[in-house]
């Protein structure tokens, strides 16, 4: 079969090969997955730079979510088991923790619902306990997490504010369905935020950025507001002014959706259920802008990284692309 590894750790337009290796075979408990379709993810990118807090043996295959099929047919979603990742014809996955493809979505967007809106319905549902008529605030609306925020927090009936960075991704964040958008290239995000809420500010902040997004939610979070911690794409890691949640009143909430598994995993199938109701009547559709072959995963999980994509980029073998869009094969040069 074909498949993308990683054998040193770096840029993943550089250190990716796409390779005829061997078919994996399943340890005790998993199972081997067709690939129907891999969503590009940023932990991704950070498993090819050896940063993510999980690091596999090298070499390994990028991919951590993907929608695949059973031996006995079965259309399911899944966490790929590093590291046999879902950048390739077929994926490791934990039997047990298979969940059924939603028959709203095509398997593109069916890959996509997984992690991102799961750790949106986690963050903005049980640690920010979201309510409808609350404002939220959602960092890099228009990208992979943030477009997933957007649309669940429309869902639980709040008020929606988008920052994004540039013209192209506020017009995205706009059909999306966000009340009012900043592009934080072109205005004073902390001012525009505070003329948006009538100088209150907001309930809840989704900040997957991080770094001067963060510093920037300080400034414009309401009384007794929540800012949930998903990542910090910025390459910035925060470093919190306690006094200052002290004097306004708010908390700083982290989420780490993976500890679910281990910690609480039957809260992973029941928000299963909750997001298949709401692809279901169309209140969430994963953004999906892109939809990739197989050998054109190098560049896209490059572009992810790079901040330039907007929605998902999904990785679907089978699929043709255009000539030359692949990113480096087995002998090629970087």
């Amino acid at each position: 079969m074909q498949a993308w590894q990683v054998h040193e750790n770096g840029e993943p337009g550089e250190v990716m090969r796409l390779r005829d290796v061997d078919r994996p075979v399943p340890a005790e408990g998993q199972v081997l997955l067709t690939v129907r379709a891999a969503n590009v993810n940023f932990p991704d990118a950070l498993l090819c730079r050896g940063q993510y807090q999980v690091r596999p043996p090298l070499p390994f295959t990028p991919g951590v979510e993907v929608c695949g099929e059973t031996a006995d047919g079965r259309r399911v979603i899944a966490t790929a088991a590093l590291p046999h990742g879902g950048f390739a014809e077929y994926a490791l996955a934990d039997a047990a923790a298979l969940l059924p493809a939603p028959d709203a979505l095509d398997d593109a967007e069916a890959a996509a619902l997984h992690i991102g809106y799961q750790t949106g319905w986690f963050g903005l549902h049980r640690r920010a306990r979201l309510e409808a008529g609350e404002t939220l605030l959602v960092h890099a609306a228009a990208g992979g997490v943030g477009s997933a925020a957007v649309q669940l927090g429309k869902a639980a009936g709040a008020t929606v504010i988008g920052v994004v960075g540039g013209a192209d991704k506020a017009a995205v964040a706009r059909d999306l369905g966000c009340d009012a958008v900043v592009d934080r290239r072109a205005e004073d995000v902390v001012a525009a935020v505070k003329e948006a809420t009538g100088g209150r500010g907001v309930d809840v902040v989704y900040d997957p950025v991080g770094g001067d997004a963060y510093t920037q939610s300080t400034k414009v979070i309401a009384f007794e507001g929540r800012i949930v911690v998903v990542g910090f794409a910025s390459g910035t890691v925060p470093a919190p002014a306690l006094n200052h949640a002290l004097v306004k009143n708010y908390s700083v909430l982290g989420l780490h959706w993976g500890l679910y598994a281990t910690k609480d995993p039957k809260l992973i199938p029941h928000c299963h259920e909750r997001l298949t109701e709401l692809a279901a009547r169309g209140a969430i559709k994963p953004l999906v802008s892109e939809r990739v072959p197989l050998d054109g995963a190098a560049a896209a999980v490059q572009r992810v990284a790079d901040g330039t994509t907007t929605g998902r980029v999904v990785v679907v073998p089978g699929t043709d692309g255009p000539a030359g869009a692949a990113g480096p094969a087995e002998g090629g040069a970087a």
